[in-house]
């Protein structure tokens, strides 16, 4: 089975176990997501199945979008409700006060990542190292976050809604918002929203997932790998070409029909069958093979 699955991932379970678990219901042996969320948090995952692994780096990077439940006046190791308490402290902020420090989260921004997160630092997991009671310097890299609405404040805790670029953290910009307005701030509940061009409307549970296959109905809730790759641009080859480009072969430029830019594009046949993706590195460079769509037949 070659095809992606956005997968509503459930509270209290891993991006690695709930793959696991995705993939021992459709019985596929090779699967991935494109994007980790927190054992805690739920909504959107990504799951590319059989061939179409093979594009999970290549897939489109998107807008991304969360609801998330903060707590002022603590803070913790996780920058969330389930690490360990650091501080507590009392709270007396205004909504107006609240609303005017969110929205100077707005925009580019520089933020840290949390050391209780996936990157790597000398190729070891910053969460492991983390667990070992080890805090290493972590670049700030810049973020956009293109939407931050507050709602449901109580005087404690409130609602975002989060619209923002791929890699940024909801965890520590509820951390960023605390820190701003003097008490400290942790999240408490997260829901992806959409990702990689999948929304949460199109999601389906583990347990809808089992329903479809024991109704021979998984197509529908199927993406085919052509469709998620919609965003870039194609060339059209002739048969020799495209047999070329089929066994990994790169294209001259001369030869391809057409004024090309430098970018990544999605490659057909005469036929129109997707090949796979190529690149053009540099002006009127060759067309090199980045990935071949492999059939299931």
């Amino acid at each position: 089975m070659t095809g992606i699955i956005c997968l509503d991932k459930p509270k209290g379970m891993s991006s690695f176990m709930a793959v696991k678990r995705a993939s021992r219901i459709l019985g596929v042996k090779k699967a991935g997501h494109t994007g980790t969320l927190d054992p805690m948090a739920t909504g959107v995952l990504v799951i590319m199945l059989g061939h179409s692994t093979r594009f999970i780096e290549l897939l489109p990077e998107h807008k991304k979008s969360y609801t998330a439940r903060v707590k002022l006046g603590i803070t913790t190791d996780t920058l969330d409700i389930t690490g360990e308490v650091l501080t507590q402290s009392p709270v007396s902020v205004t909504e107006e006060q609240l609303l005017s420090v969110a929205n100077g989260f707005k925009g580019d921004i520089l933020q840290t990542p949390p050391m209780y997160s996936a990157l790597k630092k000398d190729g070891e997991r910053l969460y492991d190292l983390a667990r070992k009671g080890i805090e290493v310097t972590r670049e700030q890299r810049q973020i956009t976050i293109e939407q931050l609405d507050i709602y449901d404040f109580d005087g404690v805790e409130f609602s975002m809604d989060v619209i923002c670029s791929a890699g940024t953290y909801i965890r520590s910009l509820c951390d960023d918002i605390g820190r701003k307005l003097g008490c400290g701030a942790v999240m408490t509940e997260l829901r992806r929203t959409s990702a990689n061009g999948f929304s949460i409307e199109t999601a389906v549970t583990l347990e809808e997932l089992e329903t479809l296959v024991n109704e021979n109905s998984i197509e529908s809730a199927l993406t085919t790998v052509e469709k998620a790759l919609l965003s870039y641009n194609e060339i059209t080859v002739t048969k020799p070409q495209a047999n070329r480009f089929h066994n990994g072969g790169g294209l001259a430029y001369d030869r391809l029909h057409g004024n090309y830019p430098i970018g990544i594009y999605r490659v057909y046949s005469p036929e129109r069958k997707l090949l796979g993706l190529g690149e053009i590195k540099e002006e009127k460079g060759d067309l090199e093979v980045r990935r071949v769509l492999v059939s299931d037949e």
